[in-house]
């Protein structure tokens, strides 16, 4: 192929030169070029390289369905922050000054590729064969055939520093959307938009006309309409995909905001996820050209006729200086004679059927171009680009060159049946296409113009591969071009025993490019077919899945990156932890003070001296992040009592009860302590992570299972800050503060709540303890919290009251065996396997997962169970997660038995803990364990999971 611009035509604007790199080199093109017309234009033919093979590439389409020339487009940096994006189909970037991008997939370049050798050895990479080659050695597999791949793998250079960029996103309602502004696109949105219905149009051009852009006989047509268009209400979208077709007629689309801009002249958002739900969704996504497939027919110069066609007209480029139409459809000889009308010099058209429409054929004579009707292109000249072609009649006669540079194939076409697929509308197979059309649709939508099988192309015939004297396995006849499918290698798949095209897909890899096989699912269809000697229908169809086009990660995050991509939730204590210089973590959405360093104290110093003033003083928690519900209604206590293992309807005002909480599975998956403030009002408390998911489970039982029940559920997690004090002289602290509470321990006991004000502010007051001290959870209102605390501490201070963090909450409730849900629990654990029972009401008729703790799984031998460890050497500290053994020197594999679930230093006990889950762990109290670690094994002996203060005698201070 050797392109070069036409003198005069096309829809570019000659008067704007733009300046642009393609791998280095300089080039020139005009305002309105895409990259692939000013390469073409500028005589550059290969685009790229194949991915399989490296086998040399040049332009195949000009449309979304372009497999080859895929390139890497660089934008600048900014910030210090990169801007490059891989794998954009270049007839599809806009041409702007300054434009810079490069080839993908090639090493050292793109015209000398050392790893095109694996094109010489292509008879040891037929389909399939990384299902049976990296086998043996099993040592080779990571130190040899695992990297080499890896390397290998992939199309394009994955980004490695932050997008400086930002995207935006929108939901849109109407009653009309038409996806596809061609010509019947542009009628039907015209047709819709009547009285105050809300239409939208959207294409993904740059300019609406779909393929009428390349027909100039229709273009003063497409003016009129466009000038309708612009005095209607729709609102037009172009640049804009629609990327998936979702149930109840829900699309969403990608509109490019500034990709055409040069970066310099870039304001605002670089582009914009659209949510569009509508009434009635109108595809009018128009058909794509079907390649052939004969010997040679991926050489860089070997492109569809309609795209030839579409660079003449609306670009001004000819594709070469001697071209040959390889025909078998109609559509193949108007685009010749459309090329011709316009300088484009045709020297042949090669067609494979024996009788062609005679008007077709006195035109084409009388434009001077031969014609070989009854033939077929048996080879192609050349490497890097077209040097002729050798075409025999049948096929198999003998054969024929011309010299030529360009061969352009007209196979017929495939209408767009992609987004009809996503939302689940039937295809029925239809003869005359060669295609499945659009048949009973799923909801309310319905498809027009060529996507319907509603405009005609002219007449053809459909073939697998054109006929050759060589046997197809000799051939280089490719089916997918970014891929490497060979025809050859359907028909291995076949051959192996594949049956239904979806196992033959997966076998060859065939249409999982990026382009999702626009241009050779039904070719491979045909193939199989041939293959099989099935009709197509019986072999099936592939799923077309969204997106329809590969998308942006940024788009379809939008504003949900950096700080915003998860929102950082802040208690009111929030900034009082940070001015006490608080080390802080994330927890679920929440960020907590881990430890309040002093000084020069690391983590291990600062928790231990917060751990030692709990015990013998007294410490003061941010607790603000507990989950909260307030439960109301005559039927609470039913509720909760079907809700949670343990009864709760006796559960007198005034009391707290622990809580705990499973799936349907019978495997915990919350717990927490919540309070009975009337018969009809409990206030319950979830652990930090699990608020959402709780409610949300408690709204599904009570509007699925228990719509009869009479309750009310609602979040209090934010209208509630929460202090607890912990530790012998809690009492004392906050005796001076509070009012209409008798706070002595026979008037307000262990597991109570009071109501009354604490420092001037309502209160719920629970006597609650997660570390084994006595202890208070002071509920106030969010808005009151931080006075509250600055009372507390200041109150505190005689007591050399210390604000502790999660670290040393973690270290403090370890020491008493107490659960935390997530770290302890791996959501396989029972009740029963955590030491729980009696928190399992015996007598209660049902609760949610009963019945599945009845299963004789959940009471097997060899359940994993909670336990403590205490390691031989008292300085030792097990990794969290660490598996364990009973003996380290057993073969490989050694059978693990559980795992350490939580690990500490502990000031009280001054030496490490542990607790684990193993195997029979109860069983086990007293034996010696082993836990593998870097370095070396240590021995621990396994213990009752409470460490400290068995007897509770600590609870009242």
């Amino acid at each position: 192929m050797s392109g070069y611009r036409l003198s005069t035509g096309g829809r570019i604007d000659r008067s704007r030169t733009l300046s642009f790199t393609f791998d280095g080199a300089s080039y020139q093109g005009f305002a309105g070029d895409t990259l692939a017309s000013a390469l073409v234009a500028s005589g550059v033919t290969v685009f790229g390289r194949s991915f399989k093979y490296h086998r040399p590439r040049g332009l195949l389409a000009t449309g979304v369905e372009e497999p080859n020339a895929l390139v890497m487009v660089d934008r600048g940096a900014v910030r210090g922050m990169g801007r490059m994006t891989p794998n954009l189909r270049a007839p599809q970037v806009a041409l702007y000054e300054g434009l810079t991008t490069k080839s993908q997939n090639r090493w050292p370049s793109l015209k000398f590729d050392m790893i095109a050798i694996n094109d010489r050895l292509g008879a040891f990479f037929p389909a399939g064969f990384y299902n049976k080659t990296f086998m043996w050695p099993r040592s080779a597999w990571e130190k040899l055939y695992e990297p080499v791949i890896r390397h290998l793998a992939g199309l394009g250079e994955s980004p490695v520093t932050r997008d400086p960029d930002h995207y935006d996103a929108t939901y849109a309602h109407c009653e009309v959307l038409v996806i596809g502004a061609g010509i019947a696109g542009i009628e039907a949105a015209l047709a819709a938009a009547t009285g105050d219905a809300r239409v939208i149009l959207i294409d993904e051009q740059d300019e609406l006309g779909g393929g009428a852009l390349s027909d100039a006989a229709q273009w003063p047509a497409l003016n009129a309409l466009n000038a309708q268009l612009a005095a209607s209400t729709v609102t037009v979208l172009n640049r804009t995909t629609a990327f998936g077709f979702f149930h109840q007629n829900f699309v969403g689309a990608v509109q490019h905001l500034t990709d055409h801009l040069a970066p310099s002249a870039v304001k605002g958002p670089r582009e914009k996820l659209w949510r569009i739900r509508a009434g009635e969704v109108v595809l009018a996504q128009g058909a794509i050209e079907r390649p052939l497939v004969f010997n040679g027919n991926d050489v860089p110069g070997v492109m569809l006729a309609s795209a030839a066609r579409t660079l003449a007209l609306r670009y001004g480029v000819a594709v070469g200086r001697a071209i040959v139409v390889m025909a078998a459809h109609d559509s193949g000889w108007h685009d010749a004679l459309a090329m011709a009308a316009v300088g484009v010099p045709v020297s042949a058209i090669i067609d494979i059927r024996n009788d062609v429409a005679p008007d077709l054929v006195a035109a084409a004579r009388a434009a001077g171009i031969a014609v070989h009707p009854g033939c077929a292109v048996t080879s192609v000249k050349g490497r890097l680009a077209v040097k002729g072609i050798t075409f025999a009649a049948a096929g198999t006669g003998p054969a024929q060159s011309i010299t030529c540079d360009a061969v352009l194939m007209a196979g017929g076409w495939t209408p767009s049946v992609h987004l009809w697929s996503h939302a689940k509308g039937a295809l029925v197979w239809n003869d005359a296409w060669g295609a499945y059309l659009p048949g009973q649709p799923a909801a309310n939508y319905r498809a027009v113009g060529a996507g319907a099988g509603e405009w005609s192309f002219g007449s053809g015939v459909i073939t697998s591969v054109l006929p050759n004297a060589k046997p197809v396995s000799a051939q280089k006849a490719f089916v997918d071009y970014q891929n490497d499918v060979k025809a050859r290698d359907i028909q291995l798949a076949v051959q192996e025993g594949m049956r239904s095209i979806e196992h033959i897909k997966r076998y060859t890899t065939n249409g999982m490019a990026t382009d999702q096989g626009k241009t050779s699912n039904l070719n491979g269809l045909q193939i199989a077919s041939s293959a099989l000697h099935r009709p197509v229908t019986e072999i099936g169809l592939t799923t077309f899945r969204p997106p329809y086009t590969p998308q942006t990660f940024g788009a379809l995050m939008g504003h949900h990156k950096d700080a915003l991509f998860q929102a950082v939730r802040k208690s009111p204590i929030d900034d009082w932890a940070r001015d006490q210089g608080a080390v802080f973590e994330n927890v679920a959405n929440w960020r907590r003070a881990r430890y309040f360093p002093r000084g020069v104290e690391n983590m291990d110093a600062a928790v231990l001296r917060e751990c030692a003033a709990v015990r013998n003083s007294v410490g003061m928690f941010d607790a603000s992040t507990l989950g909260k519900i307030e439960v109301v209604g005559p039927d609470a206590a039913e509720f909760l009592n079907r809700m949670y293992t343990n009864p709760w309807k006796a559960l007198q005002p005034g009391r707290c009860r622990y809580g705990l909480l499973l799936r349907e599975d019978g495997f915990i998956v919350d717990d927490g302590v919540s309070a009975r403030l009337a018969d009809d009002r409990f206030h319950l408390t979830t652990t930090t992570g699990g608020a959402a998911r709780v409610l949300g489970m408690m709204e599904d039982y009570l509007q699925t299972e228990w719509s009869d029940l009479d309750v009310w559920l609602t979040s209090t997690t934010e209208q509630w800050a929460v202090i607890a004090l912990q530790g012998p002289r809690a009492r004392d602290v906050i005796a001076p503060l509070v009012s209409g509470i008798d706070l002595s321990a026979e008037a307000f006991p262990h597991m109570a709540i009071r109501e009354g004000t604490i420092a001037g502010v309502p209160t719920r007051l629970f006597r609650v303890s997660f570390t084994g001290e006595l202890g208070f959870e002071i509920n106030v209102p969010a808005h009151e919290g931080r006075k509250v605390w600055d009372a507390i501490h200041a109150a505190g201070q005689p007591f050399d009251i210390v604000p502790y963090g999660t670290e040393a909450m973690h270290v403090l409730r370890a020491e008493k065996g107490f659960i935390i849900v997530g770290q302890d629990t791996d959501g396989t654990m029972t009740p029963y396997d955590m030491g729980l029972d009696w928190a399992v009401g015996k007598k209660k008729p049902d609760f949610v997962g009963k019945r599945s703790l009845a299963r004789p799984e959940m009471s097997r031998p060899g359940r994993k169970q909670f336990i403590g460890l205490l390691t031989q050497d008292p300085q030792d500290l097990l990794e969290e997660g660490a598996q364990i053994v009973t003996d380290p020197n057993a073969p490989i594999p050694v059978p693990m038995i559980g795992h350490v679930t939580s690990s500490y230093h502990s000031a009280a006990l001054g030496r490490t803990i542990a607790l684990a889950v193993i195997a029979d762990g109860r069983a086990r109290i007293g034996q010696t364990i082993h836990v593998p670690m870097p370095g070396k094994v240590i021995r621990a002996k396994v213990t009752e999971p409470m460490f400290y203060d068995a007897e509770g005698s600590r609870l009242n201070g």
